[in-house]
């Protein structure tokens, strides 16, 4: 079984040793426990949590395979009434796996987990629910399952992520400063990892401006780590939220970590690397950003510096723009409205019942795939492009590469 497996099966509760032997040392013990409420007495929303919940518990599932089944059969709670026959011929589902999904244990586990996240106040968030990060939900590797204690909305209209190395310089921490202050006006939300030195700058940075900022963490959420970040994950909760997609029991281990920074690029119109090294961290998420087509911006730094070569490295093969300030960002993302567009909008008061329509979802949802609008909409093809066409002669909407659409 794979460090990753071991990783997912060491959560709060879990005595599966006569499943897995393999990973019994690897256990946490729970000390809370569920209080005997059973799946008679749930709603068939915490149900279906319930379920998606066991199965992520399943070794080796993985989020593909997951979302695959419940699409197959049409519910989490689907897949667990399905024969384990079944199952066993489903792509990437082995009699192993079938046979652990029909243990009544994995269930009572799930349950006992719910039962700590609710009197936590943990918000577990299904991949299908409207809270769940809209721009994440279209990556292919995306969790099917996240957890969250916060208040900011995570489909924020503009959502920036700003990462960088630990090892931050003074010049780093204040650019940070800088370019947060310089995004307020723009109403931003600003992720990051939580992590030492330019992450934990940007959180900072973004408490102290008022700005609100969530930080998206290689663990579970029964812990800060760094501990000395207890304080600051605190106050981000009243201004933002911390996210994360570990059960507790799930220690931040190294390989926790790239899991952890697709979240961050996944969830996030931009991304900003303030300083790193060639081969750092903030490397790989930009790396992941550029493949979920996301815009990324680089901070130039001091030549000598070796923890700005990799924003240099970044610029000079063109995976990356050359940020010096706020503004620079703003202009790319097409924040920077004229006057003439924004009286263009308040002149334009005639819209028929499909173009309010598009526009409501849009405003309230943010960017999305016109798979996913029409969905929303209801409305037919033919009759969603005549109206996606009108609005963009409008200067109301704007048309982006992959069938995505935005307002203007």
């Amino acid at each position: 079984m794979g460090r990753e497996a071991a990783s997912h099966a060491r959560v709060v509760g879990c005595n599966w040793s006569f499943i897995f032997p393999l990973i019994r040392k690897n256990l946490h013990v729970c000390t809370t426990h569920a209080t005997g409420a059973n799946l008679l007495r749930m709603s068939d929303f915490q149900q279906q949590i319930q379920y998606l919940l066991a199965l992520t518990l399943v070794p080796d599932i993985g989020p593909i395979i997951t979302r695959n089944l419940v699409a197959q059969f049409g519910s989490p709670q689907a897949v667990f009434d399905t024969p384990k026959r079944h199952l066993a011929k489903m792509p990437g589902v082995s009699r192993h796996m079938a046979n652990i999904i029909h243990q009544p244990e994995i269930l009572r586990q799930a349950e006992r987990e719910l039962a700590w996240m609710e009197a936590k106040a943990i918000k577990p968030l299904q991949y299908w629910d409207a809270d769940f990060p809209n721009r994440l939900k279209h990556c292919p590797d995306a969790p099917v399952l996240l957890f969250y204690k916060g208040n900011q909305h995570l489909n924020h209209p503009r959502m920036i992520g700003m990462v960088g190395t630990r090892n931050a310089t003074p010049y780093g921490r204040a650019m940070c400063a800088e370019l947060v202050a310089g995004l307020r006006e723009y109403d931003v939300v600003v992720v990051s990892g939580l992590a030492y030195g330019i992450d934990i700058a940007t959180h900072r940075a973004a408490l102290e401006q008022g700005v609100p900022t969530i930080g998206v963490v290689a663990h579970g959420l029964d812990r800060i780590y760094p501990h000395q970040h207890t304080d600051t994950a605190r106050r981000m909760m009243e201004n933002g939220g911390v996210l994360t997609e570990f059960l507790p029991g799930n220690d931040p281990d190294r390989h926790n970590f790239p899991r952890r920074n697709r979240i961050v690029a996944g969830m996030i119109d931009a991304l900003v690397v303030v300083e790193s090294a060639e081969n750092g961290g903030a490397i790989i998420t930009a790396a992941l950003a550029n493949g979920y087509n996301r815009d990324v911006f680089a901070l130039p730094g001091d030549v000598k510096n070796p923890y700005a070569k990799g924003c240099h490295k970044l610029i000079k093969t063109q995976q990356a723009m050359l940020l010096e300030q706020a503004d620079d960002l703003a202009t790319v993302m097409g924040w920077k409205e004229t006057s003439r567009k924004k009286t263009q909008r308040e002149l334009f008061v005639e819209l028929n019942a499909e173009e309010k329509l598009i526009i409501k979802i849009l405003s309230e949802h943010g960017e999305m795939p016109v798979d996913e609008l029409s969905g929303r909409s209801g409305l037919s093809p033919s009759i969603q492009a005549g109206t996606l066409l009108s609005l963009e002669f409008q200067n109301l909407v704007l048309s982006l590469p992959g069938k995505r659409y935005k307002l203007a």
